[in-house]
Formats: structure tokens, C-alpha cells, sequence
């Protein structure tokens, strides 16, 4: 008997790979109330022969790495949703998010810091572009990150 192999949705994960690096802007928030810009590097690769993808990130503020994150993202067939495991040097983790791909754009929504996280992951147009949201009650949201890349 062969074994399964990646399909369509590992496909889609592996649109996120490769070494990126650019710009961010952080609005005011509870942990930062001046917000600002950074600059980040990340890297994304296939890992477990294409069932998953791994993510390193690094942003950089005043020329000091101010925050680490690493995630795993990997498709429940079960559910038909991708999911995000995500650990970071702020809050630790894990946090679940899950959400779909339409076209080229993954959002993925989750229990993030005492309150709802949104991310969007943009891998239209030749770059990546990242939004990440926030909001108490899951109704009102607030984009708290945005960044654009490009590969490194």
C-alpha cells in the first residue's frame, strides 16, 4: 500500500515558503502605547515530506530583535481548515488559529492575548503581506500589525 501524499491544500500552505524580509507598522496597543515601524524577517519552509509549514519570524525595532515567533501550519481534513500553531517570545503559547484560503488570501482566527486574534496571510501579486487584527469581543476588530514582504 502507498502512502498519502500531500494534495491541493498542502499545495496552497507551500504558496507561503521562502525567506522573506520588509517593513511593519504597529498601531498603539495595550503592550506598546507609542506603537511604531519594524522590520522582520521570516522564514517559512515544507517540512514532514509537504504535510506542513514551518514558520520562523524575527522582528527587529531599534535595531534590537524585540519579538520571536514560530509557527506550524498544516490542513485538517477532518474540518477543511488550515490550522496554525503559534508559540512567541511575548505570550508563549500555544495558540490555535484555523480559518481558509480564498484565492491567494489565508485568514485564520484564534484566541490570542486575552481577547481574539485575526491573521491575514496576502500571497497575491508576487509578495506576502501580513495583517494581524485584535478585538475583545470578536465583533470589533482593530488591526494592531500589518507588514509587507518580500523574498530575501
Amino acid at each position: 500500500m502507498d502512502m498519502p501524499k500531500p494534495g491541493a491544500p498542502q499545495q496552497q500552505l507551500a504558496k507561503l515558503t521562502g525567506n522573506w524580509a520588509g517593513n511593519e507598522t504597529l498601531a498603539p496597543n495595550p503592550w506598546d502605547s507609542k506603537g511604531g515601524t519594524a522590520t522582520a524577517k521570516v522564514n517559512n519552509r515544507v517540512a514532514v515530506d509537504g504535510w506542513a509549514v514551518v514558520q520562523e519570524y524575527e522582528q527587529t525595532r531599534d535595531g534590537k530583535v524585540s519579538f520571536k515567533g514560530h509557527g506550524v501550519f498544516s490542513h485538517d481534513a477532518a474540518k477543511n481548515v488550515v490550522v496554525l500553531q503559534w508559540y512567541d517570545s511575548m505570550a508563549g503559547g500555544p495558540f490555535t488559529y484555523t480559518g481558509i484560503w480564498k484565492g491567494d488570501v489565508l485568514t485564520l482566527t484564534g484566541a490570542s492575548g486575552g481577547g481574539h486574534g485575526r491573521c491575514t496571510f496576502d500571497v497575491s501579486g508576487g509578495g506576502y503581506k501580513f495583517v494581524m487584527d485584535f478585538s475583545q469581543d470578536g465583533k470589533q476588530w482593530a488591526t494592531f500589525m500589518s507588514g509587507a514582504y518580500r523574498k530575501s
